[in-house]
Formats: C-alpha cells, sequence, structure tokens
C-alpha cells in the first residue's frame, strides 16, 4: 500500500463524504475488509478523485449518473451528500437525475429520485 496515497485519499474522502461516513466504514473494518477500504481510500480517493483535471463537483455529477446506472442505492445516497459538499445545488442533482432518465431509464431514475427526496429530508429534518 502507498501510505501517502492513502493520507491523501482519506482526506479527500472526508472532505468529501464527510467525518462521520469515513469514521464508521473504518470503525467497521476488520481484518478480512481492510484490504477493501485500504484500496478504496487509496486508489478510488488518492488516486483519482485526487487528480487536478476534473473539480471534484464534476466528479459528484459523475458519479451521481453512473451509481444510478448501476442501480446502486446504498452508493448514490453516500454520493448524494458528497455532491452537496461538492458545491452542487439540489437543482443540478436534480437535472443530473433527470438525465439518466433518458440514458438509463425511467425505473432507474425513479429509483434515485427516491433516494435523493430521502437523503434531503434528512439533512433538513
Amino acid at each position: 500500500m502507498n501510505r501517502a496515497k492513502f493520507k491523501e485519499g482519506l482526506q479527500i474522502r472526508r472532505e468529501v463524504l464527510g467525518n462521520e461516513y469515513v469514521d464508521k466504514a473504518i470503525s467497521q473494518m476488520d481484518e478480512f475488509s481492510r484490504p477493501l477500504q485500504e484500496l478504496v481510500t487509496e486508489y478510488c480517493w488518492g488516486t483519482v478523485w485526487a487528480r487536478p483535471e476534473l473539480p471534484r463537483k464534476i466528479r459528484s455529477i459523475i458519479n451521481l449518473a453512473m451509481l444510478t446506472a448501476l442501480n446502486r442505492p446504498h452508493e448514490l445516497k453516500i454520493h448524494i451528500r458528497g455532491a452537496l459538499n461538492n458545491g452542487c445545488t439540489k437543482e443540478e442533482i436534480r437535472e443530473v437525475l433527470l438525465q439518466t432518465a433518458i440514458y438509463c431509464g425511467v425505473p432507474a431514475a425513479v429509483d434515485s429520485f427516491r433516494v435523493m427526496k430521502e437523503v434531503f429530508a434528512q439533512l433538513e429534518g
């Protein structure tokens, strides 16, 4: 494991997803799941998310579309919060999900809208 990339990835992961989420993920790590958490933190966050060619807001928009296409509601919920942390507005998130209805299918977008409403309600309540 590249310790520098892991450390950078952990910082970016915290900035995007929040300390509470990252602390929970790390605290639930055991010897079996440790390699996955290390891979995600070092590679996804420390290598790809750290690249300067795309701003975090754009990376978040891409993630929302891909997670809708892949039907990954748990990850979508996390990344909606991350998109808000990265400067996306609720209206921009809505527009991304509307766009997914065209290219990923209406059922996928309907599910993602459901997740979006749940996240917004949690944040407002």
